[in-house]
């Protein structure tokens, strides 16, 4: 594959750079960094950098605002409404978990549902931020109307992530993070760069027959609610999408469904809004407000180690928990760097030269 690896100061001191030249103030930048190389440390290649220049086009678009005034609108003891100001989903979405977590530690559970704001990355990476509490971190957001439910050919959820992080004693903590749909768009994004087909029940043409072309979307198609057809449980993904919008968006005062702005700064949001940016919903909850955390959390590695010794099919070494590969690759990428696609190097040197940045292309390893 045509990839360099990149060490992560050097992504970080340049995305910072970037989020700084958009008029971000200095924490912001630093909190949005942390959101968006988080996604490369962890694999998830489709939402770190490579989505930076989609960031600096909405900024160019007027439709993020870099200095926002994140604020509670509304709020009970143990619940917030926070508006996010039109800001970069990156920053918006941690300061939003820390009232969550806020909250959780003065009534027990901490749930805050954000609108105004835009996307936000991995959910994973929020998620997480309630873990050294000893707390249980969930978080979600609604996204582009890109997926059709199923029977229909018209396109009306995001691909709709949740996430959900548990502390663990011993053992790693269980992190799920998940789209639902059967591949986020990203992994699309990331086939055409590489010049390569989807597989079959990603992704259907604009008539609902099924495709393998991963440009389908700019042909009327639509992605796929997770389980790909009705037969396989694809009415169970829609489900998932359906909740992740109304919890986002519904709750919070965004839009949703087909009203959700697209992440593509070349087309335009809907004419007839209904309501304010994107959606996210994000939980906190102190264990301790069921039982003892160090109790818990021995269970919890009984639980950890008993699925990992679970019996196998032939061929697998064993079964994997969620978390589990993404922090290996955390702990890989953070030692011998992040790999980088060749087309997406050449989007980061042109907004490297649009800011008048250096991004300077010796500091990769061989490929």
């Amino acid at each position: 594959m045509d990839e360099h690896l990149y060490p992560y100061s050097h992504l970080s001191r340049f995305a910072k750079e970037i989020f700084l030249k958009i008029g971000c103030p200095e924490e912001h930048a630093t909190t949005a960094v942390n959101s968006l190389l988080r996604a490369d440390l962890r694999g998830i290649d489709s939402h770190g950098v490579a989505r930076l220049s989609g960031y600096v086009r909405l900024w160019e678009a007027k439709r993020v605002n870099s200095q926002p005034n994140i604020r509670i609108v509304h709020e009970s003891p143990s619940t917030a409404v926070v508006d996010g100001d039109s800001g970069l989903g990156l920053v918006v979405a941690p300061q939003a978990m820390e009232i969550a977590i806020n909250k959780a530690k003065q009534v027990g559970t901490g749930w805050v549902a954000v609108k105004n704001s835009n996307h936000f990355g991995i959910a994973g990476h929020h998620a997480m931020m309630a873990l050294p509490h000893d707390m249980i971190g969930m978080a979600m957001t609604n996204a582009s109307p890109l997926v059709a439910p199923t029977f229909s050919v018209e396109r009306l959820l995001g691909t709709n992530p949740i996430a959900v992080a548990i502390p663990a004693g011993s053992q790693p903590p269980f992190v799920a993070d998940f789209a639902t749909t059967t591949a986020a768009n990203g992994k699309l994004e990331i086939l055409q760069r590489k010049e390569r087909e989807a597989p079959l029940g990603w992704i259907q043409k604009k008539n609902g027959a099924a495709s393998t072309n991963p440009n389908e979307l700019k042909e009327g198609g639509a992605l796929i609610p997770l389980g790909s057809d009705r037969e396989h449980g694809s009415h169970k993904g829609f489900c998932l999408g359906a909740w992740v919008d109304i919890f986002s968006a519904v709750l919070s005062g965004a839009n949703y469904g087909p009203w959700v702005p697209p992440f593509v700064s070349f087309l335009a949001p809907p004419a007839d809004p209904v309501g304010e940016g994107i959606g996210h919903f994000f939980g906190a909850m102190r264990v301790d407000a069921f039982r003892p955390a160090d109790e818990f959390k021995k269970h919890m590695d009984n639980w950890i180690e008993r699925f990992r010794s679970a019996k196998t099919v032939d061929g697998e070494t064993g079964v994997i928990i969620p978390g589990d590969p993404e922090r290996e690759f955390e702990t890989e990428r953070m030692k011998n760097g992040i790999p980088l696609n060749a087309k997406v190097v050449a989007d980061l040197r042109e907004v490297a030269a649009k800011f008048q940045v250096q991004f300077d292309s010796s500091i990769s390893a061989h490929p």
